[in-house]
């Protein structure tokens, strides 16, 4: 086995060789519609709110359907280590089908926004195994090519999902989305169990960590409930309430049976917990430009649901390719570039409090790509770099861990940025004013996030050169 992680990474051919076609199918199938759902939906939620109001609960929309993926991606390694991937994708999917009829069918923005927590579970159960069936299914000398398989996908779906969403939010029809992803999910969860026949549940440790979940959802619900306190002093304690129960989940993991994340993940001393402190803060601080984007380049540039939902996806379109640049990174290289990732993301993060507000749209659309190519450069080798620490029995829990600490981040940075927005005025409508005051104050808030992502990910190169074991 050392022998073969140490030659170079076979072609194509290997990577589906031996009855490993069907679970590349699986894997390919459920990133896309994980990815597909989050960038269609950015599009369309400015039609969703015209049409059903609730600006208030503008951020929930993302952070709501956030709280359902980390409940849901939380126990995907626990789960598929229970029932096997075959029947906990199936289940996946039907759930993710539900939540999809819902919002369709949503005569008010309650029923609509029940439907995404629904979308939530089932796409972070989606999302979830298919980080388990990367980890586990395929040998350690294809997970680069994996990875980069992953970044292509999102790269289709950056394309794609703009465009479908913003079709439809000009044809004034944004139900037909959630129709559409009913349609693929019910697919995904008929094939799951022909597409990943003959795999097995695991020996991990048995039962499913409910308290640090539990624990998760009060947190993260905590913050986003600070999106509809008009008292600003209650909502920044509601804030700091959640972040303060997001570090006690830390720290009763640590010494649970059951454990949600790998031995020491809480830990900043270690490669994993400062990996996960990493990818938790540098997602958090890209949530402002994905919830708020295209609303304020709609009401503030003029452009048209389906244009502002491209410069927002030009995120993820510089994600895409910036991921295929690092993709054969060794070594100190992959070091290197995994700081110089974390750095663009700041950098990133600091022209959108510059431009975002008055600035032309061509400032806009570089912050957006700048933001965009320092997570290419970094999440893949982030991801890499964790799973190569992880000890076999941490393998499964410690992969579908990265998808929940990654939505973790997402859910409390689209709950700060909502927060944010609502004590500027934006909960009251959306006007020229109020997109304006939001175009701002939610890009300053992300900043502190920024600034941590970064230093965790310097960290984590020091830390690459005086740690070698994390356990």
């Amino acid at each position: 086995m050392v022998q073969a992680s140490a030659q170079p990474a076979p072609g194509w051919a290997d990577l589906l060789a031996e009855g490993r076609l069907p679970r590349f199918a699986m894997v390919c199938l459920g990133i896309w519609l994980n990815a597909a759902d989050a960038l269609v939906t950015a599009t369309i939620m400015p039609s969703v709110g015209a049409d059903l109001g609730g600006y208030a609960y503008f951020s929930w929309a993302t952070a709501g359907f956030l709280v359902g993926a980390i409940l849901a991606g939380a126990s995907a390694g626990r789960l598929s280590e229970r029932f096997g991937l075959r029947w906990a994708s199936a289940i996946a999917g039907l759930a993710f089908a539900l939540g999809c009829v819902a919002s369709a069918a949503a005569p008010d923005i309650g029923i609509f926004l029940a439907g995404r927590v629904l979308q939530g579970i089932g796409s972070g159960w989606v999302a979830g195994f298919s980080m388990v069936a990367i980890a586990v299914l395929f040998p350690e000398r294809h997970l680069a090519r994996m990875f980069a398989v992953a970044s292509g996908i999102w790269g289709i779906a950056t394309i794609l999902g703009p465009l479908v969403g913003g079709l439809a939010a000009q044809a004034g029809d944004w139900r037909l989305v959630f129709w559409l992803f009913t349609a693929q999910s019910l697919v995904f969860a008929a094939a799951s169990p022909w597409l990943l026949k003959g795999t097995v549940r695991s020996g991990g440790q048995p039962g499913v960590p409910w308290p640090q979940i539990g624990g998760l959802a009060l947190g993260v619900g905590a913050i986003a409930m600070a999106d509809v306190i008009p008292n600003p002093a209650i909502a920044l304690a509601l804030v700091a309430a959640g972040l303060g129960i997001l570090v006690l989940v830390l720290r009763i993991d640590s010494g649970a049976r059951v454990r949600l994340l790998p031995r020491q993940a809480g830990s900043l001393r270690t490669v994993c917990g400062t990996a996960y402190a990493a990818i938790f803060a540098l997602m958090a601080t890209s949530m402002a430009l994905n919830v708020y984007g295209p609303a304020i380049l709609q009401t503030l540039h003029g452009l048209s649901p389906l244009w502002a939902g491209y410069v927002v996806a030009g995120m993820a379109l510089a994600w895409t390719l910036a991921a295929f640049v690092v993709a054969g990174a060794t070594g100190t290289g992959e070091l290197r570039w995994l700081l110089r990732g974390a750095v663009c993301i700041l950098a990133g993060a600091v022209l959108l409090v510059l431009v975002m507000r008055d600035a032309p749209l061509v400032w806009i659309v570089a912050a957006s790509l700048l933001m965009g190519a320092g997570f290419g450069f970094s999440s893949s080798l982030l991801n890499r770099r964790l799973i190569g620490t992880l000890a076999d029995d941490d393998r499964a829990i410690g992969s579908a861990a990265m998808i929940a600490v990654r939505q973790t981040g997402g859910a409390v940075g689209a709950a700060i940025a909502g927060a944010t927005a609502n004590l500027v005025g934006f909960g009251a409508g959306l006007t020229v004013e109020t997109a304006r005051a939001a175009a701002l104050w939610v890009f300053v808030t992300a900043l502190p996030l920024a600034v941590f992502g970064a230093w965790a990910a310097w960290r984590l190169t020091v830390a690459a050169s005086t740690t070698r074991n994390d356990q």
